[in-house]
């Protein structure tokens, strides 16, 4: 069965990587795993070797019957749909945690994890494949080109770690791009003061306009006189801390109190 270029499929063929990622995967506390892209099951047959059930979500109806048929004899859950409209609740035990995993879409592989941080109460953690370029984004800190509002809004509740690179010969069709394997682990759930659409909204109006100051960015929420005091009104968005960033939230959260 070939890659289809619309659905951004690119099928892992390595086992070993397979085997690899699905042995990453931290499962403490959580009742299931749910796999985004199954494919042709090459990472799915090594999540079932973890003592969870795995639920896999996969777009292309032509996969299902192949999925069927090679996970038969397994308890392996198979939903056709797209994962960014799934209802997540309605897939996974109420009250349960969740792992999300796979061998992502690059076409969406940003939005999974947005999916992840809406859902980040109930997953623990988050392991997968990514186009280099986007996994490195996520992991970025301060003073790197690649640090984002991604990697600022995954940072603010995750611990992230890049674990492997992945070389394109390793799947098919072969991407034109480096992949990675990246893990996303929980450290909390909420900020106190800070709600995370107030944290989003700082974070994306600072980025806007990346090569700017904060004093010629944040002025639209923020006064210059808590930019100056906070020792920022004269930085680059990419040259602050995640903290930082916190911290100027909890100042336009009470402004909006």
């Amino acid at each position: 069965m070939r890659a289809k270029k619309s659905f951004g499929q690119h099928f892992l063929t390595q086992e070993p990587i397979a085997e690899r990622l699905a042995s990453s995967l931290d499962t403490n506390g959580c009742g299931t795993i749910v796999e985004i892209g199954p494919g042709k099951g090459v990472l799915t047959k090594y999540l079932l070797k973890q003592p969870l059930p795995v639920v896999a979500v996969e777009l292309d109806r032509d996969l299902i019957p192949f999925l069927e048929k090679e996970f038969r004899n397994t308890a392996l859950q198979i939903i056709q749909g797209d994962i960014l409209h799934v209802r997540l609740e309605e897939v996974v035990k109420a009250g349960d945690d969740f792992v999300i995993a796979g061998n992502f879409p690059y076409n969406i592989s940003s939005q999974i994890v947005f999916l992840g941080l809406k859902h980040r109460d109930r997953v623990p953690f988050m392991a997968g494949m990514f186009q280099y370029e986007v996994a490195n984004r996520i992991c970025s800190g301060p003073g790197s080109k690649a640090y984002g509002v991604i990697s600022v809004l995954v940072q603010a509740y995750y611990h992230t770690a890049l674990l492997f690179k992945v070389g394109p010969e390793c799947f098919s069709p072969p991407p034109k791009v480096q992949s990675a394997i990246i893990s996303m682990t929980r450290y909390r759930t909420e900020i106190e003061g800070v709600p995370f659409n107030v944290l989003r909204q700082v974070v994306k109006i600072a980025f806007s306009q990346r090569r700017k100051k904060l004093r010629n960015t944040l002025t639209s929420i923020l006064s210059e006189e808590v930019l100056k005091e906070m020792g920022v009104a004269d930085l680059r968005p990419e040259q602050l801390s995640v903290n930082q960033f916190i911290m100027l939230s909890e100042h336009v959260q009470k402004n909006q109190v």
